[in-house]
């Protein structure tokens, strides 16, 4: 009976020493965590959509407490959230700017018109790889739905052939422009009024044939600009939308209607 019973009570001695000492030595060399910044991911949507330059939420949090971002760049949470963190740190945050995506095509099936039918994986993405696309006009919007796939709030639908933004619902997270193949889509101020809804890096008359609402190059917006807010680059026009006051001018002036105010 003995031979049973000295083991067992071994086993139970040597399981009590073992939690004792990784109980003391979790103690030794715990890392030390800033409470603070538990609360500020709490206080964050938690969509962890990358938007404010961090890999989530928590490495938000954690760049904030550490003193290496600044509080008001979560765009999900806008001011609430801002008013939180600054809470939290003791200062005073006002929220930044909210920022809404534009897709800057305007080739919808009206304006544009299918090369060849792709049949592999119907994703923008894939179809980019065969040919530039399957449409008349390479740069334009695929319409497949890469966009719309990574959406967390379904703001992006297709319509007519190119991608539709509902910018009401829209929490500026920005993936919608991360997912686009031809980088169609740009998170500008939600105060800008005037886009370009052209992508378009074909001469003139190649991007006629290509598309009706294409922008060709010719300069136009860029006279009437008296700020020096639109010049041309890879033969389309682009806004820089720091100088940009959206007077509109521009847009009364684009002979191909590319331009819009909105």
């Amino acid at each position: 009976m003995e031979s049973y019973i000295y083991p067992i009570v071994i086993f139970v001695i040597m399981g009590i020493l073992f939690g004792i000492l990784l109980t003391v030595l979790s103690k030794i060399f715990a890392v030390k965590t800033d409470p603070r910044t538990e609360k500020i991911s709490e206080s964050l949507p938690g969509a962890n959509c990358g938007g404010c330059g961090y890999a989530g939420c928590a490495d938000y949090a954690d760049a904030i407490v550490n003193k290496n971002a600044p509080m008001n760049l979560c765009s999900p949470g806008g001011a609430d959230a801002a008013a939180i963190i600054g809470n939290i740190m003791g200062a005073d945050v006002s929220a930044s700017e909210k920022k809404i995506p534009v897709l800057h095509c305007k080739g919808d099936c009206n304006s544009t018109s299918r090369v060849f039918n792709f049949d592999g994986v119907q994703t923008c993405s894939s179809a980019k790889r065969f040919y530039g696309g399957t449409g008349s006009c390479m740069h334009g919007c695929l319409g497949l739905g890469d966009c719309a796939a990574v959406c967390p709030k379904g703001c992006i639908t297709i319509k007519n052939g190119i991608a539709a933004i509902c910018t009401e619902e829209c929490i500026s997270c920005g993936k919608c422009a991360s997912a686009c193949p031809n980088n169609l889509i740009e998170l500008r101020s939600i105060k800008k009024k005037v886009d370009v809804l052209c992508s378009s890096k074909d001469t003139g008359a190649a991007a006629v044939k290509a598309c009706k609402s294409s922008c060709i190059g010719c300069g136009k917006c860029v006279k009437v600009c008296r700020l020096g807010a639109i010049e041309i680059k890879d033969f389309h026009a682009v806004i820089d939308y720091d100088k940009c006051v959206s007077c509109g001018l521009c847009a009364k002036e684009c002979p191909r209607g590319s331009i819009i105010k909105k």
